[in-house]
């Protein structure tokens, strides 16, 4: 379980795309658009990159084009190895990482507690979905991109779910995984948005700005 909340912040963010320095070798990045202020809570979004990357693969991504609209605050970590640790077995030493870097976000933004969104891609949008919702009752959103299953240590609640998946991806074919995953939440009333796009295993920019956008709307 993650146990850090928002609260008030207690030092300046510095605005852009800075390393989260809580962690030598593999760690991670904060992103803090210019539009955001301390005078207004702004949401909060994870993301969880895919196995064998780390959190360069959302850096890549047109970050202010798809969060300074909203003063979204981002933030990016790396799983401690290759991939998220729940895919080895269990949740232990990535959970404790995530808890470290919401503290740190929570130190520097001023956060709308009803706006936090776990993401992910790949085995990242597997992690975002199993450790969203068992963590429900601090995301109030998921967007799982290209997601392989779902497996949460408990239930806390039932957030809003946006997946998007490829129709063409090979890696993790979409009849095997999404609708399948998609028809088991819907059986058990999750709220969810389901989107099937043109494309191979990937996010495309498009798709990406669909779930932000859907994710506000909330």
């Amino acid at each position: 379980m993650l146990n850090s909340r928002p609260g008030s912040p207690s030092e300046k963010a510095p605005t852009g795309i800075q390393p989260l320095q809580l962690s030598f070798g593999r760690d991670g990045f904060m992103y803090v658009p210019p539009t955001y202020s301390p005078s207004k809570p702004s949401p909060l979004l994870v993301l969880c990159h895919g196995a064998g990357h780390d959190s360069h693969e959302w850096t890549r991504a047109p970050l202010p084009e798809l969060f300074d609209k909203d003063a979204i605050v981002a933030v990016m970590p790396d799983s401690r190895q290759m991939t998220w640790d729940m895919i080895y077995g269990d949740y232990g030493p990535d959970v404790r990482f995530i808890d470290d870097a919401l503290a740190l976000a929570f130190k520097r933004c001023r956060i709308d507690p009803r706006r936090i969104a776990l993401g992910g891609f790949s085995d990242g949008a597997t992690y975002a979905l199993s450790l969203g919702i068992t963590n429900a009752n601090l995301f109030s959103t998921i967007l799982a991109f290209s997601p392989g299953f779902v497996r949460p240590a408990v239930k806390t609640g039932k957030p809003r779910i946006f997946i998007g998946h490829g129709r063409q991806d090979e890696i993790l074919p979409v009849d095997l995984t999404s609708r399948e995953i998609v028809a088991a939440l819907k059986e058990k009333n999750y709220p969810v948005h389901f989107e099937e796009f043109d494309g191979p295993h990937t996010v495309t920019t498009e798709e990406a700005k669909h779930a932000v956008a859907w994710f506000m709307e909330g």
